[in-house]
């Protein structure tokens, strides 16, 4: 099985040679890199290039946004099964990739499939501050606005045929109508991978700030509401509290 794995990044000097290496060091070996860049102006693309033997696709030109830049990768994959690293985050393993193929291989039937997230220090990925991990999935947890995380979920390519791409009116919360998509309205199943999937350095645009806590919860809603549920951001806002809990007692959600 061939898994396409999609980085899209701009301007990330700092961080996008760790994502490169997580990558190119993988053992399993069927890969297909895909990394798609903004028209960044800083090193970045000096970086990609000093890796360009590794790399199988480049793309680089301005894009409409994070999403538009995923569906231009998702696009032009090859692969059975696609993963989708962000340009500040990396493979939890250098295995990793080979236990997901062995995990996906066994399941007959089209299905998303998942694991959980390590977040790290911004500056020492080494350093754990905490997981997070969404252990029993069911659409129930969508309508409070959980989901598993999208750094650590592998989609086959065949589900992007039938249900379509990100889409690109949504600023932060693309990948989670893409989830409500695939399940509520194709109900299609999501299969846990039991596995830590990636490193998430902290900071990232959908974790932090009051205002994209407001932006997420509303698009949440219009996820739901375009899929047919009706929601309210009162309801997808209960996802804070459980967070916290998550956070603090260190069980999934």
């Amino acid at each position: 099985m061939k898994i396409s794995i999609i980085t899209v990044c701009y301007n990330s000097e700092k961080t996008i040679e760790d994502t490169i290496k997580s990558v190119i060091s993988q053992d399993y070996k069927n890969i297909e890199y895909i990394i798609v860049d903004g028209g960044s102006t800083d090193g970045t693309l000096e970086i990609i290039n000093s890796y360009k033997e590794n790399i199988s696709k480049l793309i680089s030109e301005p894009d409409d946004g994070i999403y538009d830049a995923m569906n231009k990768g998702v696009a032009i994959a090859t692969g059975e099964l696609i993963g989708i690293l962000n340009s500040d985050d990396l493979f939890a393993s250098s295995d990793i990739l080979s236990q997901v193929a062995q995990q996906v291989s066994n399941v007959s039937n089209e299905a998303i499939f998942y694991g959980a997230i390590a977040i790290v220090d911004r500056y020492d990925v080494d350093l754990v501050k905490r997981h997070y991990s969404v252990k029993n999935f069911t659409t129930s947890k969508l309508k409070l606005g959980i989901m598993p995380p999208h750094p650590a979920t592998f989609i086959p390519k065949s589900i992007y045929r039938k249900v379509g791409y990100y889409k690109t009116d949504y600023k932060i919360a693309a990948d989670f109508e893409l989830y409500v998509r695939v399940t509520i309205k194709h109900k299609l199943p999501v299969k846990n991978l039991d596995l830590h999937v990636v490193k998430m350095r902290e900071g990232g645009v959908s974790t932090t700030g009051l205002n994209f806590f407001k932006i997420s919860s509303g698009e949440m809603v219009k996820a739901l509401r375009e899929n047919g549920i009706n929601s309210h951001p009162l309801i997808t806002s209960l996802r804070l509290p459980l967070k916290w809990w998550s956070k603090v007692t260190g069980k999934a959600l």
